[in-house]
C-alpha cells in the first residue's frame, strides 16, 4: 500500500474504513485477484485500475506486468477515483529504481504556465547544473524540459505535489545548496540501498522490483492480518513507513562503535531511535536479561512519550521488555543510590535556590562575581571537564566563556567553587549534574556494566556530566551508542565535544533533511526565526539546514497583537473553541508559554470556557495540553498556540547573563531563548498561532510586520 493512501484512509468514517479493509481481505485471498480490478477508457496508465468499496467508493490500484503484485494507491468517490486513475502513470525512477507515480496532466499544465512565464523571466534555477549530473541523480526526461524553466525556488515548491517525490527531493536539495555528490550519498543511495526484499516468486518483473524499492512511501503487506494490524492506527504511519534514509540508518545491522543521526524538528530523528532500539532488542541473544537495551532522554515527558511509542511499535512484549526507558538523571540517581545501599539522595532542584546560595558565598568572600556568572563558571567548565581541585582549575581551558579570568581571579572564583562544594556536602544535597559526575565514577570502579547498548534521544541538551555517565553504563564497542539529537533545538546552553567524552562518531554520523510533520508553511516561518543561525554539531563542525524542507503543506501560521494579557488569553480561548469545532480533539491541542503562571492562568481561562485543560508534569488526564516551552521538547500536536512571545519575556530576562558581565555567554543565552522559542512553534503539524500581549518579541522582528505596540 502505498504511503498517501494511509494517511486518506485515516479520514475516511468508521463504516468505509471497514468495507476498505473487507475489500482487500477478499481481494487478497481471491485466485484471480486481478479479475476484480476495472479499466478505464482515455487512461495514461494501462496498469492503473479500479476496484469497488462501496456505491460511491472505489479504490485505486496499480497492477504489476506480471505476476501477483498490486500496490493499493486511493481510495476516493468513485468520479475522483476515476479520475484519478485517468491522470496519473507509474514510472521507475532510473538511480534509485524506485516506483514513483506521476500527474501527467498537472505536469503538462505546469509546463505550459512556465513556457509563458519564462519569455518575462530570464533567471533559472537549475542553470549551473548539466543534463548528466541531473540525469544521474534520479531526473529523468520528462521531467528535465519543466526543470529548465523553474527560475527559483519558490517555483519549484509549488510543484511539489505535481513532481515525482523522489525526484522533487533531488532537486529541493540542490536548490537549497547541497552538492550532487551528498544528494547521491543522502538521498538516491538511501532509496537504492533500503530496498525491502522481493519475493522470488516473482523474478524480473520491474514494477514489482521497483515497489520494493519505494520504502518509505510504500508497504509491502503479505496477507489479511497484516493488512488489519496497519488499517487499526492509521495515524501511526511512522510505525511502517520509514524513509529510506532513516531505514538504513535504524536497521543497518551494526556500527562499529557509536553512531549519530541529526536533523531537524520533525525529521524523524526520534522515530529512528525507537527503530534503533527494537533492531538491537530483536538482536539479542535469548538469555540476555530484560532490560538490556537502553532508550533514553532528558525530560520526563519526552520519556513517557517514548514509552507509549515503543509500545505501538513493538507488539512483541518479549522483545519490547528488553528495552528500558528512563531519564538519564533518573538513572543516574538510581546507579549513586544504590551504591550507597539505597539510601534517598537529597537533590536541588529549584534554580533560584542555587543562585541564590551562589549570591551568600560570593557575598560572605567577598568575591567580584555575581551568582549567575558564579554557577556558569561552575556548571560550564568544572562540571563539564570534571575539575576536582584548583591546580586542575587553573591550568583547564574556559572555552566558550567570553570573560578572560587572570590567574588571581580564578584563584578567587575556585575559593567560592570550593565553599558552594562544601556547603552543598554538608546539607547532604546534590544536583543532578553531580549525581551524574558521581555515579559514572561509581560505574567505571566496576567491570560489569549495566547495558549492552544506549539510545539517546535529544541527545544536544545533554551535559558533560550526563554524557560521562552515559559513556560510562556501557562498554566501548559495536552499537554501544546511538545518538539523536538537533544543535537547533539547543534549549539549555550545553556545549559538548563528543570526542572529547571519547564518543567518536567520526564515519557514523548521518543527517536526516525531509520534515514529516509540521507543514511547509510552519517550517519556512519558524525556520526564519533563526535567521542564518549555524550551531555547532557536538563533533567540531556546524549544523546546517540546507536541504531541510516539508513534504506537507497547509495553512500559513497566524500572529496576533493584544492590549493586555487577559485579552490574548480570551482570543487564546476562542482560537481553541475554533479548533475543537472544525473537529480537532482537545488532546491533539497544544499551548506553550514561557512562563508557568501564564500556562496556568490559560488552563484555568480555557476550564472557566468549559474545555477541559491538562498542564504537562501533573498526572495525566484529558484535555488541552499545556505546558512551558521547556515541557514541548519532543512532543507534537496537531494545532499548537504559543503565547506570551512579548517583549521582556522571550527572551526572558533573567535568563540572560548581562552583556557587560559576559559577552559571549550573553550571545549564547539570547541563542538557546531564540532555539526555545523555534522548538515550540515547530511542534505544530497542521495549525499554528503566535500571540504577545504588549510590544512583540524582538525574535518576532524577521516574522511579523513592523507595526503599534498593541492593537
Amino acid at each position: 500500500m502505498h504511503r498517501d493512501f494511509l494517511l486518506e484512509f485515516a479520514a475516511l468514517e468508521k463504516s468505509v474504513q471497514r468495507r476498505v479493509f473487507e475489500t482487500f481481505e477478499k481481494f487478497t485471498g481471491a485466485t484471480h485477484a486481478g479479475a476484480h480490478l476495472e479499466k478505464l477508457t482515455h487512461q495514461r496508465d494501462p496498469r492503473i485500475r479500479t476496484i469497488r468499496i462501496t456505491d460511491f467508493w472505489r479504490g485505486v490500484v496499480l497492477k504489476a506486468d506480471r505476476g501477483d503484485g498490486y500496490l493499493l494507491l486511493k481510495v476516493l468517490p468513485h468520479d475522483k477515483a476515476n479520475d484519478w486513475a485517468c491522470k496519473h502513470r507509474a514510472s521507475v525512477n532510473a538511480a534509485t529504481q524506485g516506483v514513483e507515480i506521476r500527474n501527467d496532466v498537472a505536469l503538462e499544465r505546469a509546463t505550459e504556465s512556465l513556457r509563458t512565464l519564462a519569455s518575462d523571466e530570464p533567471r533559472r534555477l537549475f542553470a549551473d547544473r548539466s543534463d548528466k549530473v541531473l540525469r544521474s541523480l534520479g531526473i529523468d526526461e520528462e521531467i528535465l524540459p519543466i526543470i529548465r524553466l523553474l527560475p527559483d525556488e519558490a517555483h519549484l515548491e509549488a510543484l511539489h505535489r505535481v513532481l515525482p517525490e523522489q525526484q522533487f527531493d533531488v532537486l529541493i536539495g540542490l536548490a537549497s545548496g547541497m552538492e550532487p555528490a551528498d544528494i547521491d550519498r543522502e538521498i538516491v543511495q538511501a532509496y537504492a540501498r533500503a530496498a525491502a526484499p522481493v519475493s522470488a516468486a516473482q523474478p524480473g518483473d520491474g514494477l514489482v522490483s521497483a515497489m520494493a524499492h519505494a520504502r518509505g512511501r510504500v508497504a509491502l503487506v503479505s496477507g489479511p492480518e497484516e493488512l488489519q494490524e496497519i488499517l487499526e492506527r492509521p495515524f501511526d504511519a511512522w510505525r511502517i513507513f520509514l524513509h529510506p534514509a532513516q531505514y538504513r540508518i535504524a536497521y543497518r545491522e551494526s556500527y562499529n562503535g557509536p553512531a549519530r543521526v541529526t536533523g531537524g524538528p520533525g525529521t524523524g530523528k526520534t522515530v529512528v531511535a525507537l527503530h534503533r532500539a527494537y533492531h538491537l532488542a530483536r538482536r539479542l541473544p535469548p538469555d540476555a536479561p530484560d532490560g538490556s537495551v537502553l532508550l533514553t532522554t532528558f525530560t520526563t515527558d519526552l520519556a513517557a512519550e517514548l514509552e507509549r511509542c515503543l509500545a505501538l511499535l513493538v507488539t512483541d512484549e518479549r522483545i519490547r521488555a528488553k528495552v528500558r526507558v528512563v531519564t538519564v538523571d533518573a538513572l543516574a540517581n538510581e546507579v549513586l543510590r544504590r551504591s550507597r545501599g539505597g539510601a534517598p539522595l537529597k537533590i536541588v532542584f529549584n534554580q533560584r535556590a542555587v543562585l541564590a546560595r551562589w549570591g551568600r558565598v560570593a557575598h560572605r568572600l567577598g568575591v567580584d562575581f555575581t551568582d549567575v556568572f558564579l554557577d556558569q563558571e561552575w556548571r560550564q567548565v568544572v562540571l563539564a571537564q570534571a575539575i576536582e581541585n584548583q591546580e586542575q582549575y587553573l591550568k583547564a581551558p574556559r572555552p566558550g566563556r567570553g570573560t578572560a579570568l587572570g590567574p588571581l581571579q580564578k584563584a578567587q572564583l575556585w575559593r567560592a567553587v570550593a565553599t558552594f562544594e562544601e556547603e552543598l556536602r554538608q546539607a547532604g544535597e546534590r544536583t543532578f549534574l553531580q549525581v551524574c559526575a558521581r555515579a559514572a565514577r561509581v560505574l567505571d570502579e566496576r567491570d560489569d556494566r549495566p547495558f549492552r547498548h544506549v539510545v539517546v534521544d535529544e541527545a544536544q541538551d545533554l551535559h558533560p556530566a550526563q554524557w560521562r555517565f552515559l559513556r560510562a553504563i556501557v562498554a566501548p564497542g559495536p552499537d554501544d551508542l546511538f545518538l539523536a539529537g538537533d544543535p537547533h533545538q539547543r534549549i539549555y546552553g550545553n556545549k559538548v565535544s563528543l570526542r572529547s567524552l571519547g564518543i567518536q562518531v567520526v564515519g557514523r554520523s548521518f543527517r536526516l533533511r525531509i520534515n514529516y510533520r509540521t507543514t511547509h508553511e510552519i517550517l519556512s516561518w519558524s525556520a526564519s526565526l533563526l535567521t542564518g543561525e549555524r550551531p555547532d554539531d557536538m563533533d567540531g563542525g556546524e549544523e546546517s539546514l540546507a536541504g531541510y524542507h516539508s513534504t506537507l503543506h497547509g495553512a500559513h501560521p497566524e500572529t496576533h497583537g493584544h492590549v493586555d494579557k487577559a485579552e490574548e488569553i480570551q482570543a487564546l480561548v476562542a482560537r481553541i473553541e475554533e479548533w475543537t469545532a472544525s473537529g480537532v480533539g482537545p488532546e491533539d491541542i497544544g499551548v506553550a508559554a514561557r512562563t508557568v503562571r501564564l500556562g496556568r492562568d490559560v488552563a484555568q481561562a480555557l476550564e472557566q470556557a468549559g474545555t477541559s485543560a491538562y498542564l504537562l508534569g501533573n498526572a495525566p488526564s484529558p484535555g488541552v495540553r499545556i505546558g512551558t516551552m521547556h515541557r514541548m521538547k519532543g512532543l507534537e500536536f496537531r494545532c499548537v498556540a504559543v503565547v506570551g512571545v512579548s517583549d521582556g519575556i522571550v527572551p526572558m530576562r533573567s535568563a540572560i547573563t548581562p552583556e557587560d558581565a559576559d559577552p559571549q555567554q550573553h550571545q549564547e543565552d539570547l541563542n538557546g531563548e531564540l532555539s526555545l522559542l523555534f522548538v515550540a512553534c515547530t511542534r505544530a503539524r497542521e495549525a499554528l498561532s503566535v500571540s504577545w500581549h504588549g510590544a512583540p518579541s524582538p525574535f518576532l522582528e524577521p516574522v511579523v510586520p513592523a507595526q503599534p505596540r498593541a492593537r
